[in-house]
């Protein structure tokens, strides 16, 4: 693991040690500035221990020590951060405000490189000596490991959960006060108590994470950056046990961080989004990448009036002015979901609205369509999940086909959207739901994003990126770029594979069903369906083909680590395969390697066929180039009749402007034909 971890290679690493921690609330209180393209303000982490430390070392020594080995191996040596012994003071019971936490607007200390350490240091440290120094009794202290990149880290500090008010329902014990070790204890257990609350006490849960991240600190913490992490020691703590299991982080993000992107509208007015970043959010936040990390998040963005703030929250937030000119929006979310998934957008956009309340009525009604009560798919049903407050268990969800819907654009852009875009969202909505039942999210915004967007479209819970590209012309391409991101909601988001690389868990599904839904949406009759599903299957065939003839066969395998798919390290970092490989964005062959159904077991006929498990591998993941069955396929699309109609149109067209190119300007102005149709 050590040796691939390089961040000079094209395999992006994941630094992050969640088999010892993992984080399951974030709390985040930021300010974005567009005059210097920085987000900055604070973020508080709470904690549980890992399942494999537990597991594997009761005493934490073992565990601990080859993570730490481990890590120190991986990264390149950084300066340690020493805090000095100055704490900042708060009161030591503290009330649930508005996000106000202590300790903000501190003087700058960075050093060249925009990390930031306090005016007192500690002497002896060298830029040789890294954080697993050994400590007393030969031992090493314990390394906490963030995933994180192009940030500037100011300050990192425990926070003193138990001065919370009200906090003792959290304890076994009402005493809050005691030796140092077991105060450290008791906060702990404050979060663990926290993090582990009943799904049907969400809402007091995320009122005392509130609380909990406006606590006074209590002790700053050791920190060095790496190229791709943070790490945080504590001294003479060597188990993640023990470790504080409530953080807080001061940072601010730099204008080329890679997470982000600073540009203008299609209005020339200014704006910032997470364009789908390789490396995610870590140029954002410090976070914990890998796919295991579940966690639910709280978000404070302050901004500038008239700049409208839009999360992958599950509250469709309303702004509150704090100050004249500055407005502050609040999201947040229950369901567990890793870091990546956060997606933010602020700029100067402009609801669509219908025309009229009747209008809207209509369009939902007329595309929500309430199933049988015989239905056995609408009936009671049993997830297997982290507990949650689950859309699945809601008799109303279960009977939601329409779920609220927003959408978003800049000024130049909202009669298009209004004309094209606010008519499609019900239609695919409702299919969607027909198809695959109860809406994983309780709402959905849809963005129409900066030109400078890449691809056509981006799904996150609660909120869809579209392409201005999909708005022109017919409703056929912005339908089913709608369908194919909807879809996401299902499978990419709701279900998620547990390796990054496997992307054509996700992108399959959704590029499949992109067809079932947009079929729907249509209403269209089996043969309208067959001869457009044929007709896009040829064209896939054709774009995968140029692809695999213009591209390293490498990126052309579906399943590069094979059977060590998903394995970790011992601390639980990996890498995601080629993910720094900038040609990898634009592969199409995940979405277009369309693969045949897995579930053998219930399909017993298909083995007789010759069909297994094996096979598909062979064929279709673990191999570059077109799979030979879809060779043999892409013939049969061919005598489809509507293919045959297009190929005919294109010829047509083709040879129309040959002649013309070949004919002189004089014939050409007698001989031009206007083709209207």
């Amino acid at each position: 693991m050590e040796t691939q971890l390089d961040p000079m290679k094209d395999d992006l690493p994941l630094m992050a040690n969640t088999s010892h921690m993992l984080v399951k609330h974030y709390i985040l209180d930021l300010d974005v500035d567009f005059k210097s393209k920085v987000i900055e303000g604070i973020i508080v982490l709470f904690f549980e221990t890992g399942s494999r430390y537990k597991k594997t070392s009761n005493t934490g020594q073992e565990g601990c020590q080859s993570q730490c080995d481990e890590t120190c191996k991986i990264r390149a040596s950084e300066p340690c951060h020493i805090p000095g012994t100055n704490v900042s003071a708060c009161s030591s019971k503290t009330e649930c405000n508005d996000f106000a936490v202590c300790g903000k607007g501190e003087e700058d200390t960075s050093d060249k490189n925009g990390n930031h350490s306090n005016k007192e240091q500690a002497s002896g440290i060298s830029n040789s000596k890294n954080c697993c120094d050994i400590e007393n009794h030969g031992n090493k202290d314990f390394l906490l490991v963030l995933d994180c990149c192009d940030l500037s880290v100011l300050k990192v500090e425990e926070v003193d959960v138990a001065a919370v008010s009200g906090i003792e329902k959290f304890t076994r014990s009402a005493k809050l006060t005691g030796v140092s070790k077991e105060l450290e204890s008791l906060r702990n257990q404050i979060v663990h108590e926290l993090v582990t609350l009943p799904a049907d006490r969400w809402k007091e849960q995320l009122y005392y994470f509130t609380c909990c991240s406006q606590a006074p600190g209590c002790g700053e913490l050791l920190f060095t950056t790496g190229t791709w992490s943070l790490e945080i020691r504590k001294s003479g703590i060597q188990t993640p046990t023990d470790f504080p299991h409530a953080i807080r982080i001061w940072y601010k993000t730099k204008p080329e961080g890679r997470s982000v992107t600073w540009t203008t509208d299609q209005s020339g007015r200014p704006c910032v989004y997470t364009m789908g970043s390789p490396i995610n959010n870590r140029a954002l936040f410090p976070c914990q990448e890998p796919p295991v990390a579940l966690s639910t998040w709280q978000a404070s963005v302050r901004t500038a009036a008239g700049f409208v703030v839009l999360m992958s929250g599950e509250n469709s937030a309303e702004p509150v002015q704090l100050q004249e000119g500055i407005l502050s929006w609040y999201y947040y979310v229950t369901m567990p979901m890793p870091a990546s998934t956060f997606t933010i957008a602020v700029g100067c956009w402009q609801e669509v609205k219908q025309q009229s309340f009747m209008a809207t009525a209509q369009t939902n009604t007329a595309f929500s369509l309430v199933p049988s009560q015989d239905d056995c798919r609408w009936h009671e049903e049993i997830c297997r999940h982290v507990e949650y407050p689950c859309r699945f268990q809601n008799p109303a969800a279960r009977l939601q086909a329409v779920i609220p819907y927003r959408v978003f654009a800049p000024w130049c852009l909202m009669e298009r959207c209004k004309e094209r875009l606010l008519q499609l969202i019900p239609q695919c909505l409702s299919a969607a739901y027909i198809t695959l039942g109860t809406h994983p999210f309780s709402r959905l915004d849809v963005l129409i994003v900066p030109s400078n967007f890449s691809s056509l479209g981006m799904a996150s819970p609660h909120i869809i990126f579209l392409s201005q590209s999909v708005l022109p012309g017919g409703s056929h391409l912005c339908g089913t770029r709608l369908c194919h991101e909807i879809a996401h909601a299902w499978f990419g988001l709701a279900i998620g594979a547990r390796d990054w690389t496997e992307e054509w868990l996700s992108e399959g599904f959704a590029t499949f069903l992109e067809d079932v839904f947009w079929a729907r949406a249509q209403q269209l009759s089996h043969d309208e369906v067959k001869g457009q599903q044929e007709l896009k299957a040829l064209l896939r065939w054709r774009r995968l083909r140029d692809e695999v003839q213009n591209s390293e066969e490498e990126l052309q395998v579906l399943r590069p680590k094979k059977e060590s798919t998903g394995e970790l390290s011992e601390s639980g970092a990996s890498i995601v395969k080629h993910g720094l490989k900038a040609e990898k964005i634009f592969m199409q062959v995940h979405y277009l390697k369309d693969f045949l159904c897995m579930l053998l077991e219930d399909i017993p006929e298909q083995k007789q066929s010759g069909l297994t498990v094996e096979s598909i591998f062979q064929n279709w993941l673990d191999t570059s180039g077109i799979p030979k069955p879809l060779l043999e396929e892409g013939e049969t699309w061919k005598e489809c009749q509507l293919v045959q109609q297009v190929s005919g149109e294109v010829t047509k067209w083709i040879q129309t402007n040959q002649r013309i190119r070949k004919s002189s300007k004089k014939k050409r102005k007698q001989d031009e034909v206007v083709f209207q149709k």
